[in-house]
């Protein structure tokens, strides 16, 4: 149950290493900005993903208009997707409002046994015992957590860790089923299509609940460089970390990701440490311990396995586009997560899915 060293400090996992630590940090800086405006007393979620996706729909919707080519899946799966993204990324965000960045960031790790699950429900994917019993102990970690915020006597925690612990996990759960959406577009579709599509429905969706919950909100802030930094850099970073993880995926594969952006648990404690001054409760520890454990036991595995696992997935999506060729439709699958996000993460979720037994 142990990861196989065997091999691998080559220079695809160097520079894997160092794009997953990159993500990390951009990963960790969105969690910060938003802890800096909940302290600010500025309660806007959507508003903050909104510039993402605007971005998204630029960038990557403008190489879409260059190439000029036919879509590769049907444009109302990412409306789908959109709206469970920008709620996902909602409801994470307010749960800094109410509980820790510390809190927040170990939490979102919900999303691999939600994928997990979701992979094995609708894509009928077999785990093998070890990827199981590193979700078990992830679980035993995320439980700690909400135990903490339970019966800590440190307040700084948050003015409602329990309502933000489970907007976390809702959160999570979310993000798990846009993981497993994007990544049949991944495969069957196309990346850059997948990114504009997400970034102009997503901003679509964030706009029209923005008028409706923040209207008032944005109008009470007073927009100083305090309050306009953190929004900017929040936006920037998730756009970096939305375009950065499909890349760091084609050179290292799920497991690196996984493995790189377990550091952003640890960047986030030292930010509260050292950024706020706050005293971290000793079960934060205990909980980032077994978080860590649970996720090298999940990610373990020796090369051949990798490679087995990458031929899987290049079968699973020629089989993928076959299949949409011949009906002329598409389903569900999974995509690059967190956290988001992370993005979430989410992006700690993504070694969850596999055609075959996963190693």
């Amino acid at each position: 149950m142990v990861v196989n060293w065997d091999g691998f400090w080559t220079k695809n996992t160097l520079v894997g290493l160092g794009l997953g630590q990159l993500l990390s940090l951009l990963l960790t800086s969105t969690g910060f900005s938003s802890s800096e405006l909940a302290q600010k007393g500025i309660n806007a979620p959507t508003s903050q993903s909104f510039f993402n996706y605007v971005l998204l729909a630029l960038v990557y919707g403008s190489i879409m208009l260059y190439r000029r080519q036919a879509l590769k899946a049907k444009w109302y799966y990412y409306i789908l997707l959109g709206a469970v993204d920008v709620e996902a990324n909602f409801l994470v965000v307010k749960a800094y409002q109410y509980t820790s960045i510390t809190s927040v960031m170990l939490l979102d790790c919900w999303t691999i046994p939600c994928v997990l699950f979701l992979t094995w429900f609708f894509l009928k994917t077999k785990y093998r015992f070890k990827k199981l019993a590193g979700v078990v102990i992830c679980v035993a970690g995320l439980v700690v957590v909400v135990f903490s915020d339970v019966h800590s006597a440190d307040r700084s925690s948050g003015s409602n860790p329990i309502k933000g612990d489970l907007l976390v996990l809702a959160g999570a759960t979310l993000y798990g089923v846009t993981n497993v959406g994007e990544e049949y577009f991944v495969k069957s579709a196309d990346r850059v299509e997948l990114m504009a599509f997400l970034g102009f429905f997503g901003a679509i969706i964030s706009a029209i609940q923005i008028v409706i919950l923040e209207r008032d909100e944005l109008r009470s802030i007073h927009w100083t460089a305090g309050a306009t930094f953190p929004f900017v850099g929040f936006s920037v970073a998730m756009f970096l970390f939305y375009s950065g993880v499909p890349i760091l995926l084609k050179i290292s594969g799920s497991t690196m990701l996984n493995l790189s952006l377990l550091t952003s648990d640890m960047w986030a404690v030292l930010i509260r440490i050292f950024a706020y001054q706050e005293k971290v409760d000793w079960m934060y520890f205990v909980a980032f311990a077994a978080v860590t454990l649970g996720l090298i036991v999940y990610s373990g595995g020796n090369k051949i396995d990798q490679n087995t696992a990458e031929v899987a997935d290049e079968e699973a999506g020629a089989g993928c586009s076959e299949n949409r060729d011949a009906v002329g439709s598409s389903k569900a699958g999974r995509g690059y997560g967190r956290k988001q996000d992370g993005s979430s993460s989410s992006a700690a979720g993504e070694g969850g899915a596999e055609k075959s037994w996963v190693s």
